[in-house]
């Protein structure tokens, strides 16, 4: 068991860190909103810090959730940050959907002051990490993935190292990339089919066993169908993602005509007061449009 330390108790950083303790690790966390951190601890019996580098200080990894570019550097640098309170070859694990460029500045940071650091951004969901069952797409050199390894496979259901520093934010990027084309293919089904007077629920039954299954198809389209749209990754933090992939498409010359089309549907979502609504609610962009 290792003595670890969690940044960001979100909706993915509050179950994540509880695994860790299910499994016998020693866990501090640090939360930007102390209630957060005071909660947890007394849920799993933990210890919380008052700052990054409190919470880092004698850890043999440090992982992190937040919230974007900024928010990372904020917990990473400074004297409050979580690399001051690092000792030497200890590993910080970044679990956040960040752009591979300030995964690459922190990691040349992070073995400039002799720790390691491994990009592993999930993928899975709210659910995912309540049961402890993420994806997580990891870069960085083999060495240090090996040591994190068995400390994420606490929420992990596959986990796997896919290049140096920064291949596992541009795998989390093909990843946002799939889920974006898969949930407005979805939504155009599902609304066809209501137009049509079919019965949705029936139909997916079906089609779901052939080619076109999904996991969006089979975890989502209920939900969708009944207008619920409180059961994910939220459209605030997919546009978020899908800018990311953009930028990181036009730095490296890569077309994505319909990722960038499917980031305005989810745009018009946030116009409509969807911004907080999880991602499959682009099919209520459609019923809007047709009314």
């Amino acid at each position: 068991m290792a003595k670890v330390a969690f940044l960001g108790l979100g909706v993915m950083g509050f179950p994540m860190a509880g695994h860790l303790a299910a499994k016998g690790h020693e866990v501090t966390v640090y939360n930007r909103t102390v209630a957060k951190a005071e909660a947890w601890a007394a849920r799993h019996g933990g210890r919380h810090a008052a700052t990054p580098a409190a919470a880092a200080d004698g850890a043999e990894f440090v992982m992190a959730c937040v919230g974007n570019d900024d928010d990372l550097r904020a917990v990473c640098k400074g004297e409050d940050g979580a690399f001051a309170g690092m000792r030497k070859g200890a590993v910080f694990v970044d679990h956040t959907t960040v752009s591979a460029a300030v995964t690459r500045e922190l990691e040349a940071e992070a073995r400039r002051l002799g720790i390691g650091f491994v990009d592993a951004p999930v993928s899975g969901g709210q659910a995912g990490a309540e049961n402890g069952q993420l994806s997580i797409m990891c870069g960085g050199d083999e060495a240090t993935y090996a040591k994190a390894e068995s400390v994420m496979a606490a929420y992990a259901k596959a986990c796997r190292r896919l290049g140096p520093s920064g291949a596992g934010q541009i795998a989390k990027m093909m990843n946002q990339i799939c889920i974006a084309g898969l949930v407005q293919g979805l939504s155009e089904a599902l609304r066809f089919g209501e137009k049509a007077g079919m019965d949705g629920k029936a139909v997916i039954e079906v089609i779901s066993q052939g080619a076109a299954g999904s996991w969006q198809m089979v975890n989502r389209h209920a939900t969708m169908l009944d207008g619920k749209f409180d059961y994910g990754f939220a459209v605030d933090w997919m546009r978020k993602d899908l800018g990311i992939c953009l930028k990181t498409a036009d730095e490296i010359g890569a077309p994505l005509p319909i990722t960038a089309l499917i980031d305005q549907f989810y745009k018009d979502v946030q116009a409509m007061g969807g911004g907080r609504w999880d991602t499959s609610s682009l099919i209520e962009r459609l019923r809007k449009l047709d009314g």
